[in-house]
């Protein structure tokens, strides 16, 4: 099968699932062909099967704003025609399923015909979809697309009362790599940011308001009353000098560590003890699903799809968003009982293992590619 994938290229969610997906088609043998304005920031070495199509922006002084969306579906159309792509995978809906509704109209008339799947993946639908002037060009791309998918059971409950779309989507979960992520002993990273056996809160986002990372640094300020603990900070945005800001003002300078964009997650989450995610959206929770697979139990708000990946009491805690005490609490009380942390850090691994892991998920996309490709 020949698979054009569109995705932003970025450290969000999105591209980053967009760029697994690839990689684990085409180590099954099928041919997939990247198209976005820069290389996928997960696809860091030459893979067997996948070839990159970069989207050339033009920079005529007539246009004030760059034709993104116009430059895409050009570079669509060429992919497409040249390749003899079976179907279109395009991720996160603005601009990319729009751009692959225009490609598909042009090829028609051509008598050729492309399969449009989109996958919806957060805020292209809960956030900027929802503004005026995207609305209604959102709303008539999910649904002319053939098919679509959602990555939470919550997400396809969102799309569908936001949009009024009668169309059917299918909930296909986000995966992990369960034998990069894994559990490791806590040695080589926490010497040298916990050199007293410190205990090491982690969060990565990208430091937006929606995700309230100040709020994890008004929880490290309650658990280090009982606890000696750090907090580790992973990623940047617009929040980041606002977090620092704190940071200080509450004297744990000392004790939050901001170390940017990082690469190597993996190896910085399976130190960690706790992962923090109180954000007041979130489609699904990529972040958290990486530290469940690192057998780090998650203490999370109640929104969106997280509750489809936590189970409360089990694998982590669920409280409502901006409850910072009650997140303390949880903690606190995980990080107190051996005995309950070690349950929760194998529960955690497990649902990682047995119902997110990408030899579970990647097949389920081959098949709904399958399906559509064949209505």
């Amino acid at each position: 099968m020949k698979i054009g994938i569109t995705c932003y290229p970025t450290y969000g969610g999105s591209g980053v699932v967009a760029t697994e997906l690839g990689k684990e088609l085409a180590s099954k043998g099928h041919e997939v062909h990247f198209i976005s304005y820069a290389f996928p920031h997960r696809l860091k070495h030459f893979v067997e099967n996948v070839y990159f199509h970069e989207v050339e922006i033009s920079s005529y002084p007539l246009f004030e704003y760059q034709l993104y969306s116009l430059s895409l579906t050009s570079k669509m159309l060429e992919v497409i025609e040249y390749e003899k792509l079976d179907l279109m995978h395009v991720h996160y809906a603005i601009p990319h399923a729009v751009s692959a509704y225009m490609a598909k109209q042009i090829i028609k008339k051509n008598n050729q015909d492309i399969k449009i799947i989109t996958t919806l993946h957060g805020t292209d639908i809960t956030l900027v979809g929802l503004e005026p002037s995207f609305l209604p060009l959102v709303k008539y791309s999910i649904e002319e697309s053939d098919g679509v998918t959602a990555v939470s059971r919550f997400l396809k409950e969102k799309t569908i009362t936001n949009y009024h779309i009668n169309k059917d989507i299918e909930i296909i979960y986000n995966f992990i790599d369960t034998d990069l992520f894994k559990p490791a002993k806590k040695c080589q990273y926490k010497k040298h940011v916990a050199p007293n056996d410190e205990k090491i809160l982690v969060h990565t986002s990208n430091f937006r308001t929606v995700k309230r990372v100040p709020d994890t640094i008004r929880i490290l300020e309650l658990v280090k009353k009982e606890i000696p603990a750090k907090l580790l900070l992973i990623g940047d945005g617009p929040d980041r000098s606002e977090c620092e800001r704190l940071a200080r003002e509450l004297n744990l300078q000392n004790d939050v560590v901001f170390l940017g964009k990082q690469d190597g997650l993996a190896d910085i989450l399976a130190e960690a003890d706790i992962f923090l995610m109180p954000s007041q959206s979130e489609s699904f929770g990529l972040a958290a699903l990486e530290a469940m697979s690192c057998g780090v139990p998650v203490v999370s708000s109640s929104v969106g799809g997280l509750p489809e990946l936590i189970i409360h009491n089990e694998t982590g805690y669920i409280a409502e968003f901006g409850d910072v005490q009650r997140m303390a609490k949880y903690t606190i009380s995980l990080l107190k009982n051996e005995k309950k942390y070690s349950v929760f850090s194998k529960n955690s691994r497990d649902r990682s293992i047995n119902v997110f892991n990408k030899e579970i998920i990647v097949p389920q996309y081959e098949k709904y590619y399958e399906k559509i490709l064949s209505s």
